[in-house]
């Protein structure tokens, strides 16, 4: 866009940056130590990809005030009550959907801190809750939030398609999915698309005050994800539906799933102009080309019992068979 970019990041690695884009190495939990750098560079606008507390949300205002004329914030949309419902955390009635910028956040903080191994463990001190309510607490230092959902694509370190790719690629002549889960709707967002948002985002003066979110277009069902990924991948086995009591323990979930997960991101589009650059049948042969060559280097082999989810199958099967 034409603009002159910094990067500060740690520089364990490097990404293939243009020449102009200048990098400052450093560690995020010692911003303060590089005032001399920011105010060197005279940022206009900064933008945060990493903010998971209310201390870097803090750090963050008292760094760039008077210096920068705008901040960016990247948040989750794990901040809504939806996200504790879907996850059995709040015992109440899904919440309505598609999720907007003003759908009801979790009432309880600290979504993590229950898998923390304790006080200095990352896990307990995240909330993006906090890191939001610091960043847009500055008058002088109007901010735009985005709330990003599952993002897919390369550098997935999640590996979101890993777990069905993998029975694909195993040649694995069926792939099982509960009732439920197929019927389930997430919030999803290709990681070259939300770059294209994030983007707009620091551009653009007028989302100054706003939130935003980001996510596919269209919620696809899991089925349908699923689908697309076969397609991409060039399986040609089948997805077959199982009453979740008749999978086998590794393929069932603890999740409430009448609560989906799809979002409205008309806001963005309709105040920014922002639409997805990449084809949805594109994104996913990137994505499957990059989990291919990027596999994760550890896993559970427990998750991919076959002989147990042929079992279950056949089971289904003579259940059918004997009925009238």
């Amino acid at each position: 866009m034409g603009h002159k970019v910094a990067v500060f990041h740690r520089g364990q690695t490097e990404a293939a940056l243009p020449p102009s884009v200048r990098h400052v190495h450093g560690d995020r939990e010692r911003l303060t130590e590089f005032v001399n750098d920011f105010l060197r560079f005279a940022p206009e606008v900064v933008l945060d990809m990493v903010p998971a507390t209310e201390r870097d949300g803090k750090a963050l205002v008292s760094l760039f005030k008077g210096v920068a004329r705008r901040v960016v914030a990247i948040s989750s949309c794990d901040v809504y009550r939806a996200y504790d419902r879907f996850r059995c955390v709040d015992p109440g009635p899904p919440d309505p959907t598609p999720l907007t910028e003003n759908s009801p956040l979790r009432d309880r903080l600290f979504p993590y801190r229950a898998r923390a191994q304790g006080p200095d463990d990352f896990l307990f001190h995240y909330e993006k809750i906090l890191v939001e309510r610091a960043v847009m607490s500055e008058p002088d230092l109007p901010a735009t939030i985005l709330r990003l959902p599952m993002v897919y694509g390369p550098g997935d370190y999640q590996h979101r398609l890993f777990h069905y790719l993998k029975r694909m690629d195993d040649k694995r002549p069926t792939l099982l999915l509960s009732k439920g889960v197929a019927a389930w709707r997430g919030l999803r967002g290709y990681v070259e698309d939300l770059g294209e948002a994030i983007a707009l985002c620091i551009a653009h003066d007028r989302a100054a005050g706003r939130i935003y979110h980001v996510a596919d277009p269209t919620s696809l069902t899991e089925a349908e994800w699923v689908r697309g990924l076969a397609r991409a991948a060039e399986w040609n086995g089948e997805i077959v539906i199982l009453p979740d009591e008749h999978l086998p323990p590794h393929l069932r979930h603890d999740y409430d799933i009448s609560q989906d997960w799809s979002l409205d991101s008309s806001r963005i589009r309709r105040e920014l102009g922002y639409t997805e650059p990449t084809p949805p049948d594109e994104a996913m042969r990137r994505s499957v080309a990059w989990e291919r060559a990027n596999p994760p280097k550890d896993f559970d082999p427990a998750e991919f019992d076959y002989t147990a989810e042929d079992a279950a199958l056949a089971a289904h099967n003579k259940l059918i068979e004997s009925l009238p």
